[in-house]
This record gives structure tokens, sequence and C-alpha cells, in this order.
């Protein structure tokens, strides 16, 4: 029975106050912040680990190809294990491999195990990708079973505000353990964080769904969910959209090289610069949560990607690195928007029997593109030098929202009230 079934008759409470005040949404919220606190924790030290043993930015881009080829692989295959299996076990699973990962790469910094190179970092931060595969589809799975369908809008709102600030304080946080404690003890509170989000799991009281007939095979469930995607133009255009620009737009996976060799600060400075995105993201995911977007929500989303790529460019050219720190606080901005009108096609659109397939699939066009977009920045800044690849992208990001504005004309007048 879904959550909106219990809803009184009459006009339903859709008010911000009766969102915060649901206690299986706050679960849902720390489940997802933990889960993100670690992971971005992971990232940032890695980042400063894997730069400090080998000052080259390719290696930076070999972090997100470990972490994304392992998404890619078990993804169709979490989002369909979502949509039969609790998902609140699944979640705790999950959460249990991050503390693994975590605690494993503690074990290499304190060099506590027998082994040389870098293939033990590889293969924690393989692990890690295997382990987000299942964290969105769960979140978003949870999130259907706990609100009631009038809410969804805003709950998104929240939910991307809770995301974003996940995003701040991960990497902020994970710059300044490493600057003030090392890289052991930011391993050790990310491990922490991932056992407060399992935690979080297991106080929350969810009726899962249950199934109505016999399950169909894996991979013609999983194609089921595929054909669903590929027939809503909507959502498709958005999950591309949103892909394609964060794909060309990894400036984020390079930050470590530009803190070193042009904006020449520490670890603090990473962290900040790190942050500055996800703090752009809040600040627009509070504003729409308290003024939700509704008409013009597809120009809305067009515009955002476009002030995104100005914003890669315009991070490019700059040599200081407050002014690089407010840039990035803007190209947050952009992409918070664009979160925020994703996040609320894919809940409203998306049968609550397949929430797992289809977030699966939007993980594979979407979450997993940071990885990747952080191995195409490595190969470019090898390529053509750092500052000419973050440029080429930014150009390139604009081209693309250009193109989806002409291609796309249902995403173009999309009005969230029709979904």
């Amino acid at each position: 029975m879904n959550a909106a079934d219990h809803e009184p008759q009459g006009t339903p409470d859709t008010s911000l106050r009766a969102l915060l005040t649901n206690p299986g949404y706050r679960l849902v919220l720390i489940y997802r912040l933990c889960a993100l606190l670690s992971y971005q924790i992971v990232a940032v030290t890695v980042g400063w680990h894997i730069y400090e043993i080998t000052r080259d930015p390719f290696s930076l881009g070999l972090v997100g190809l470990a972490e994304v080829l392992p998404y890619f692989c078990v993804a169709p295959f979490a989002g369909y294990l979502v949509d039969v299996l609790p998902r609140r076990r699944l979640g705790m699973a999950a959460c249990t491999a991050l503390v693994v990962t975590a605690l494993s790469l503690l074990a290499v910094a304190q060099h506590w195990l027998p082994f040389d190179g870098l293939w033990p970092i590889y293969a924690a931060i393989a692990l890690t990708g295997m382990a987000r595969s299942f964290l969105s589809p769960i979140y978003n799975a949870l999130f259907a079973r706990v609100l009631p369908r009038e809410l969804f809008v805003r709950g998104a709102s929240i939910g991307s505000v809770m995301f974003q600030t996940g995003m701040v304080f991960g990497p902020a946080l994970g710059g300044v353990l490493v600057g003030f404690g090392g890289k052991g003890l930011a391993y050790a509170i990310a491990a922490t964080a991932a056992l407060g989000a399992i935690a979080a799991l297991t106080m929350l009281k969810v009726q899962e769904p249950t199934m109505s007939g016999p399950r169909a095979p894996i991979f013609r469930s999983i194609g089921e969910g595929a054909r669903f995607v590929l027939s809503h133009p909507i959502m498709l255009g958005a999950m591309a959209l949103d892909m394609f620009s964060v794909l060309l737009g990894g400036v984020v996976a390079m930050l470590p090289a530009f803190i070193h060799d042009i904006l020449h600060y520490g670890p603090e400075g990473l962290g900040i610069l790190r942050g500055a995105p996800a703090l752009g993201s809040v600040c627009a995911g509070l504003w729409l949560a308290r003024h939700p977007l509704q008409r013009n929500a597809g120009r809305t989303l067009l515009w955002a990607v476009t002030g995104f790529g100005l914003c890669v460019i315009a991070f490019g050219l700059s040599r200081h690195f407050w002014l690089s720190a407010l840039i990035l606080l803007a190209y947050g901005m952009c992409d918070g928007v664009s979160v925020v009108v994703r996040s609320t096609i894919l809940q409203l659109s998306t049968p609550d029997e397949m929430r797992g397939r289809v977030s699966s699939i939007n993980g594979i066009f979407v979450s997993s593109s940071n990885e990747l977009g952080a191995f195409y920045a490595g190969t470019m800044a090898r390529l053509l030098g750092l500052i000419p690849a973050v440029l080429v992208g930014g150009c390139a990001i604009l081209m693309v929202a250009a193109t989806v504005a002409k291609k796309a004309p249902q995403l173009r007048r999309l009005d969230l009230r029709q979904l």
C-alpha cells in the first residue's frame, strides 16, 4: 500500500511543514546524507592521495574510470533487485560495502597491507562504484513509499538540498580532515558516516511493495525498464541533457591539479572548491523548495544548462582562488536547477513497481557521468593541457544545450503540472 493511500479525504496538506514532519521521509534523508558524506569524503581524499603519489592529472581520471566501469556493470541488475527485494535491507548491504571501502583505504594509507602500487586504491574505488549503483534506486523507491504523491515536487527539492548538502560537507570535510588530520582520519570518518546510513535504515519503518504476480526473467525485466525510459521523450531528453553537460563539464575531477599548478593552495583549498558547486546547488534547491517549478520548467532547465557551460569556461579562464570559488558556486546553482527538474520528472512519471529499474537507468545516464566525465577530463588534459581541456568542454556544453533546445520541443515546453 502506498503512503498516498493513507491520506485523509479533503484537500491534502502540501506545505513544507507537512513534508518535514514526516518521520519516514526524515530517516530516508538521513540515509541519503550519510551515504553521500561517506563516498564524497572518500572521493576527495582519494583524489589528493593519488595526485600526491603520481602528480599526474591522468591518474585522477583513472579514479573516475575505476568507479564508473563497475557502476555500469552492476546498475541494471541493482535496479532489478530494488524492484523485487526488500529495499531497506539492500540499502544496508550497500552501505556496508561503503564501510568496507573506507576501511580498506584506511589500511592502504596507514601501510597496514603488504601491497605496493596504486591498484589497491583503484580496487577499493571499484567497490564504491558497485555500492553506489544501489544507493539512488533505493532512495527513489523509499521516497515514493514514505510520501504522498502531492508532496513529490517539494520532496524532490528538499531531497536535492540534502543531496547537495552532502556534496558540500563531504568534500569540505574531506579536505579539512586531510589537511589537519591526514588521509587515515578522513577514511575513518567516511566509514563512520556509512554506519550512520545503516542506522537510519535500521530505524525506518516502511511497508515494502508486494509482487502482484510472477516475476519476469531478469533480463526481460531490465528491458522493460529501458523501454519505458526510451518511450518517454521528456524523461529521456532530461537525462541525456544532464548526462552530456556533466560529462563535458568535469572540472571538479581536475581540481587537485588546478590547486597544485594554477591556484597554488593546499588541501583546505581543495575542500572549498569541491564544496562550492554543491553549496550553489543547495541554494538553488532551497529556493525551489519554497517556490516549486511548475510552468516553463523545460525552458528553465535549458537556461540552467547554458549557464552551467558558461561557468565551466569562466573557471578555465580564472587565475584567482576566490574568483574560481564564486564561479563554481554559480556552476552549482545551475546544476541544482537541473537536478531538481530531472528528479521531479523521474518521481512523477515512474510507476512504483518500476522505480528501481528506471532509477538505475537514470544513474547510468547521469550519476555515472560524473566519473566518466572525470576520465574524459583527465584524458583531455593529457592531450590538450589542463586549461584548454576545460575551455573545450564548456563550449561543447553550450552546443549540447542549443541542440537539445532545437531538437526536443516537448522538453522545451515542459509544464510539470501535466505529468
